[in-house]
């Protein structure tokens, strides 16, 4: 489900048991990323796969690239592969105006 930013960061209040997840590449991730993201590289899709295969599907995965067009993609698969709880970050980190690392 793609949501704005405010209504993504509200989303994160309905679980206890969620990951923030940055789909970006480990360049893009070192410059600039959201609080306690996790990475997770969907350009590199072998290692996507094995990483979402390592992933606990009972969580709520709430992701993000640099405009909305990877994390949309990455929630696509997720959901696909079984992940029943994936949101998008409209815009990505380019339109995202709060903390970042």
């Amino acid at each position: 489900m793609d949501l704005e930013q405010k209504d993504w960061t509200a989303k994160q209040k309905e679980y206890d048991n969620l990951v923030v997840l940055d789909v970006r590449t480990p360049e893009e991730y070192a410059e600039k990323r959201l609080p306690q993201a996790q990475i997770l590289d969907i350009n590199d899709a072998r290692s996507f796969m094995e990483g979402l295969e390592q992933l606990d599907k009972s969580k709520a995965y709430f992701v993000y690239c640099r405009s909305g067009a990877r994390s949309a993609r990455a929630c696509a698969v997720m959901q696909q592969y079984g992940f029943p709880i994936a949101f998008n970050l409209l815009g990505g980190i380019l339109a995202w105006d709060g903390p970042t690392e």
